[in-house]
């Protein structure tokens, strides 16, 4: 058995859980605050369902482009999703799960990556890049509950 690395980021959200599922689902929403502080998104598929594909390309604030491939392994609609991130660079597995909390909405972020050097060194970085993430999404939660 390969040993993994854990990485945990969660953070409650001040909407209702559908809306920050939402938030997630809808690939013209998601591509507004995914990915770390710099990054814009271009989705050219997103098919939400188990066994469906994610293509994502992230474009750097510096022009650097990142072709994403991802497959959804699970998906319960307002509630949890699990998917395989495969390129470029570095397979690993994201889980994320959306709870009710307090009138508020609660995401749990779990990322795992087999153990190697170069997953260690990255490793280093990525709590603090989701952090960004969370940071983004929860901009884009506030925008978009402001304007109706």
């Amino acid at each position: 058995m390969t040993e993994t690395i854990e990485i945990l980021n969660d953070r409650l959200f001040l909407v209702d859980p559908a809306t920050l599922f939402d938030a997630f689902a809808d690939p013209q929403k998601l591509a507004q605050w995914w990915g770390p502080e710099g990054f814009t998104n271009r989705i050219s598929v997103f098919d939400l369902k188990p066994g469906g594909n994610w293509l994502v390309t992230m474009t750097a604030d510096n022009g650097t482009e990142f072709h994403n491939h991802w497959t959804f392994e699970d998906v319960v609609t307002g509630e949890m999703v699990r998917m395989t991130h495969h390129e470029p660079v570095h397979v690993f597995k994201l889980e994320m799960r959306f709870a009710d909390e307090d009138r508020s909405a609660r995401l749990s972020w779990r990322m795992l990556f087999d153990r190697t050097d170069e997953n260690e060194q990255m490793a280093k970085f990525l709590h603090a890049a989701n952090e960004q993430n969370f940071d983004r999404l929860e901009q884009f939660l506030q925008k978009n509950e402001s304007h109706g």
